[in-house]
């Protein structure tokens, strides 16, 4: 099972940013996914997660009706839609996925076992 992160980059405080995360290795669409995020000398924290079918979505307080998290079957690709982007969202940001198939993971990293390899996000003020 392979997670390749991308879109990561340097961006203005109230930009937007959409990252990107492809599957392969498995039946994408059988698979939870989420986003973490770990700032500079900070432990890695959760940020999104959606199920299997797009039915259910959770988000971290701090960025809520800010990101959006979204996933295509077809391309077997999950997204995060960033938008109105602080200084506080700098981090390398994991995309991840849990080890069972139609395991609705919540917000502990322990929850998932594949990880992407991270992309940079640097928001500038």
């Amino acid at each position: 099972v392979q997670l390749q992160a991308s879109g990561g980059g340097l961006v203005q405080a109230g930009d937007s940013l959409t990252l990107s995360c492809l599957g392969s290795g498995r039946t994408f669409e059988n698979y939870a996914m989420a986003w973490f995020r770990q700032a500079p000398e900070k432990e890695r924290e959760f940020v999104a997660n959606i199920n299997w079918v797009s039915t259910s979505t959770d988000y971290t307080d701090s960025v809520k009706g800010r990101f959006t998290i979204s996933r295509d079957n077809d391309k077997n690709t999950v997204y995060l839609e960033m938008n109105n982007l602080e200084s506080e969202d700098t981090a390398v940001y994991y995309c991840a996925s849990p080890k069972n198939t139609f395991h609705y993971a919540g917000r502990r990293s322990s929850d998932y076992r594949y990880w992407g390899q991270g992309t940079l996000v640097t928001v500038s003020s």
